[in-house]
This record gives C-alpha cells, sequence and structure tokens, in this order.
C-alpha cells in the first residue's frame, strides 16, 4: 500500500517543532520545578501569600502555551481559609479549574542556546470561574538544559476578582473573617520549568 504524502499542515507542524529528535514533542511542566502564588490583601496593608499544590502545563509545537490549576488544591496555611476560599471564593463544586493559555514564538525558545535568558510578551486569556480575561504576560525564558526551559514571571499578573464575578465569594470570605476589607485586586507570580517531552 502507498504511504500518503506529508500534508502541508503536517510540514508546518514539523518545521516550528522546539526540538530535533522527536521534532513533534511538546514542553511538559515539571510541577516538582515550577511554583505560582497569589497574595491576597486584607485590611490596609495585610498582604498573605497563597499557591496551588496540583500545576501541570504544556507548550505546544505550534508555541502554545497551557497552564491548568486545580482550584481544589489551594494552599493558604490555615485549613478553614482554604475549605472558605475553595467553597465560597473559587466554588469548586462548579468550576474545578483556572486555565491560562498563550502563544508565544516556537523560534524564540527552539533557537535558545544553553545558558542563554530571553525576555518574552505574550498575550494570554485567563479562563476562571465561567468567565474569561485577556491578559498581557512578560516573562523571562532561560533555556537551563538542552531539554528544559525555565519561564519566570517579571511582572505580576493583577486578577481582579470583580472581573470574573468572584466579589460575592470575596465580601464572604471577608465576612467570615471579620475583616473590614479584602482586595479584589490579587497579584500573582510564578515560576515554570518545562522539559521536552521527546526526550
Amino acid at each position: 500500500m502507498k504511504r500518503p504524502a506529508l500534508t502541508t499542515l503536517g510540514f508546518v507542524a514539523i518545521a516550528y517543532a522546539f526540538s530535533a529528535a522527536p521534532a513533534w514533542a511538546d514542553w511538559n511542566l515539571d510541577p516538582a520545578r515550577s511554583h505560582l502564588a497569589f497574595i491576597s490583601i486584607k485590611g490596609k496593608d495585610v498582604a498573605e501569600i497563597h499557591t496551588f499544590k496540583d500545576i501541570a502545563g504544556t507548550i505546544a509545537p505550534d508555541g502554545q502555551a497551557k497552564i491548568v490549576l486545580m482550584l481544589d488544591s489551594v494552599e493558604t496555611l490555615i485549613p478553614i481559609r482554604d475549605e472558605r476560599m475553595r467553597e465560597f471564593l473559587f466554588d469548586t463544586a462548579d468550576y474545578k479549574e483556572a486555565v491560562l493559555t498563550a502563544k508565544i514564538d516556537p523560534e524564540r525558545i527552539k533557537s535558545m542556546a544553553v545558558g542563554e535568558i530571553a525576555e518574552i510578551t505574550a498575550e494570554g486569556v485567563l479562563s476562571l470561574h465561567g468567565q474569561t480575561q485577556p491578559m498581557v504576560l512578560v516573562v523571562q525564558a532561560a533555556k537551563v538544559s538542552a531539554n528544559t526551559v525555565m519561564v519566570a514571571s517579571v511582572k505580576p499578573l493583577v486578577i481582579d476578582a470583580a472581573k470574573f464575578g468572584m466579589s460575592d465569594g470575596v465580601e464572604k470570605l471577608r465576612e467570615l473573617a471579620g475583616l473590614a476589607a479584602i482586595s479584589n485586586a490579587v497579584p500573582v507570580n510564578f515560576v515554570l520549568t518545562f522539559v521536552d517531552g521527546g526526550t
């Protein structure tokens, strides 16, 4: 039987892959070497740092990046606060994940030498609590080894809870904690490590 020839689309996918072998492999996030933190600001000037324990992600050969946070894994170091965030803020019974997607130039990563650091700006979209909002990501990418890239935020993402329909949840947390105020503005920083899935 005659094998079908490569389509134009297939050729483009191979040409834009991150590494030569195999050319079509994704880059997969290594959760052990990745971290994302968000800051809640209560009262006038009390800031507290929180994280998520479960995070996953990929960068596809066409440069499409996807980061997934499991909202049930929120970690504030106070169990009752974790429960309240899951129930009243994130509403994890209905919304399990937060998903950040962005498109980067795959050639930018492919052409980096080991040890090289580059600043990259990318347009992204955050899906959270049933809503989506555009985001601009300014990151620093470092080629740690031939098969490892580390990406860190240069400027924090500032998430406005009101734009994601979460103001009522913020107010409920404020009420339960007996606070004068909790800010709707939430800065987010991250360090993400991706490993070439073809190695």
